[in-house]
């Protein structure tokens, strides 16, 4: 069974977990260019992937997952709130402020009066109240409308969104006989096949059996994983953006051959870092992000000490520095003889991991 890093951090998360016979790609936070050249650079045959599995819907996961899942026309497995909030922030929305959307009422009340004005003095054209509570209808009808016998006005106001008045505004009226209809843009959630999974509940693909966890963080249905090759016997964990180590993770945790764990930040270079205030609130929350503290305090009390590899990951540039988080997590294991033989490894934001294999 092999892990490989493609990248770990707060610019793009993305990491290979192989066996002899399936091949899985977790998380896509980088966009498709870099998340194939970096696949070559590990030596990953992209076309011999079998499913992508996201942990959750920031941005550092999912940045590439559309045009990559399309591109390789593999399924996608996620949770459904996962999906749907992807879903939403990856389609389009047109917005505009409330003093916009009363200028475009008003300009539309104008316009119709205007319309109704000009009908009403055609010679021999019968008289026509416009109710004042009519504001449905688009202009482009009206002036279509022109030298009709008569004209029925709407007595009720069909509420719309800025969304759709923005999109009325923008659709084609008639078309010319000859003129085509714009191609319809396709939509940027769509994906090949998609699998929802539920947290707690084992599944497998091919002959590696995955155990989703739920981890504390601020996302719709953000989880971790743990993978076990029924075949060979080892067992494989990616537990990253969580603000805390809960019980049900600890639980997890436990009996792990190779074990990708965040160390996010230094809690002193993260005070005095470039963040907003809010930010770090954010980051130091219990559904922010482990610092290297906590990271450490999880290895010396709680870890079972299993692991033949622990991975560093998801370190920041701004709030944290390589050495420090390695320090702590030495530290940690050193003080307990039972974790001598683990043996500590980085990952990287800028370059793929040397592919662990057991």
């Amino acid at each position: 069974m092999r892990m490989t890093v493609l990248a770990s951090g707060s610019k793009g998360n993305s990491t290979v977990i192989a066996s002899a016979n399936t091949r899985l790609l977790v998380d896509a936070g980088l966009s498709c260019r870099e998340l194939l050249k970096r696949m070559a650079l590990a030596n990953e045959d992209p076309a011999s992937l079998d499913a992508i599995l996201i942990t959750h819907e920031h941005q550092d996961h999912i940045a590439g997952l559309a045009v990559l899942a399309r591109r390789l026309r593999i399924p996608v497995y996620l949770t459904e709130p996962t999906h749907r909030a992807w879903a939403r922030m990856v389609t389009p929305r047109t917005t505009m402020t409330y003093a916009k959307w009363l200028d475009h009422v008003q300009a539309e009340k104008e316009a119709r009066a205007a319309a109704a004005a000009a009908l009403n003095t055609e010679p021999g054209a019968p008289s026509m109240t416009v109710s004042s509570s009519w504001v449905g209808s688009d202009t482009s009808d009206l002036a279509a409308s022109a030298g009709a016998p008569s004209i029925a006005a709407s007595s009720s106001w069909i509420e719309s969104s800025a969304t759709d008045l923005c999109a009325a505004a923008d659709s084609p009226t008639d078309l010319d006989e000859d003129q085509e209809a714009p191609a319809a843009k396709p939509d940027p959630a769509f994906l090949p096949t998609v699998e929802y999974f539920h947290s707690g509940t084992n599944f497998s693909i091919g002959d590696i059996s995955i155990t989703p966890f739920t981890i504390p963080h601020d996302a719709a249905d953000p989880c971790g994983f743990v993978f076990e090759s029924r075949s060979e016997s080892v067992r494989m964990a990616i537990a990253t953006d969580l603000g805390y180590v809960p019980p049900n993770v600890k639980a997890a945790l436990k009996r792990i051959d190779v074990l990708l764990l965040e160390s996010n930040h230094d809690l002193e270079m993260l005070r005095d870092g470039p963040y907003p205030w809010s930010v770090k609130q954010r980051v130091l929350s219990r559904v922010g992000h482990l610092s290297n503290h906590a990271t450490a305090e999880f290895l010396a009390r709680d870890y079972d000490g299993a692991a033949t590899w622990i991975v560093l990951g998801h370190l920041s540039e701004a709030n944290n520095d390589p050495s420090l988080a390695l320090l702590a997590a030495e530290q940690a294991i050193q003080g307990r003889a039972t974790l001598l033989g683990n043996r500590l490894l980085l990952a990287q934001q800028s370059a793929p991991l040397t592919p662990i294999c057991l």
